[in-house]
């Protein structure tokens, strides 16, 4: 986004900008689509001659839901921009992303903005799964409104909008992977239950009484709640491999470092059915019903019923 300045420069050098004698009353953008550059992540709308350029920094997006009536606020500013163009002819992607514009269409009239707020509300996407009502994120919508902004025309005169609607921005993310095996490990000193594959991890702070080694009847399963001490449930990525030894230490190790973390919202239900492996031997098997984990104002359900799986355990 930095590059910005200076390829509206080149745009400007390249197409031979003249004023002409057009007047331009209103800008509307409500229907148009949002786009992106790749290179510098500069947003865009274009509608047949004009161009709506939102150029502000890109880690001003996040990967977290804004709180209700809290959005994100940033002033306009040389950091900020808001950049209406109109053309002598249809514009196309390339005229706002590529370093070097293309010879035509050639700017006619620009606008600025000199002042304004840049208010940002953001939402989760999510994807949901029909059959067990579970459900995960696979973005982030941000809705994008400017307040109070002024568009300096350059020819002495501006114009002012109170609320100014630039529309939606989706910003896709990778669904969380969720690829464990479901074979259960235990701590001998804490109790914590886990599960464990190449970058992530899902701990659950069982009640020892969850896992006792008898057998259930036939329908009757343990159950508990989730907590957020007894039955705390813990789902972490990391950025880098989680080797074994990670786990069952007095305090977590600095590597692999976390890169997310999501808690077990109080209320969801664990039930464990505990059937013999042979003499002395049980599994455990751990279902976790109607489970929402959260991460700020970011939550998602892990659906009626999910098997976190298979713990084995020996009656000494």
């Amino acid at each position: 986004m930095k590059r910005f300045l200076g390829i509206l420069t080149c745009v400007i050098a390249f197409m031979g900008c003249d004023d002409g004698d057009l007047i331009v009353d209103t800008i509307d953008f409500t229907d148009v689509t949002t786009s992106s550059c790749s290179d510098n992540n500069l947003l865009f709308k274009l509608k047949e001659s004009e161009s709506l350029i939102l150029n502000i920094p890109e880690e001003t997006f996040t990967d977290n839901a804004t709180e209700a009536d809290k959005p994100i606020k940033l002033n306009v500013s040389s950091t900020n921009q808001v950049v209406y163009t109109f053309y002598d002819g249809k514009v196309a992607s390339g005229n706002i992303c590529n370093l070097i514009p293309p010879a035509t269409p050639n700017i006619k009239n620009q606008w600025e903005a000199s002042s304004g707020v840049i208010q940002i509300t953001t939402t989760a996407v999510k994807k949901l799964n029909e059959t067990d009502n579970s459900t995960r994120i696979t973005g982030y919508n941000n809705n994008i409104v400017f307040k109070n902004i002024t568009f300096d025309k350059g020819n002495g005169t501006s114009q002012f909008y109170e609320t100014f609607s630039f529309g939606d921005y989706v910003k896709t993310v990778n669904p969380l992977p969720f690829g464990f095996n479901e074979l259960l490990n235990i701590c001998t000193t804490s109790g914590q239950v886990y599960d464990f594959s190449e970058s992530e991890a899902f701990t659950l702070d069982i009640d020892p009484a969850l896992i006792a080694n008898e057998v259930t009847p036939v329908g009757s399963p343990r159950t508990g709640v989730i907590g957020l001490v007894k039955n705390k449930l813990m789902y972490r990525l990391f950025n880098g491999v989680v080797p074994p030894a990670y786990f069952c230490q007095a305090t977590d190790p600095l590597l692999p470092t976390v890169n997310q973390t999501w808690l077990g919202k109080e209320g969801g239900v664990i039930e464990v059915t505990t059937t013999t492996n042979g003499p002395n031997s049980f599994v455990h098997s751990i279902i976790l019903k109607n489970v929402t984990l959260e991460k700020g104002t970011n939550n998602f359900q892990l659906g009626n019923s999910y098997k976190y799986g298979e713990l084995q355990t020996i009656k000494s």
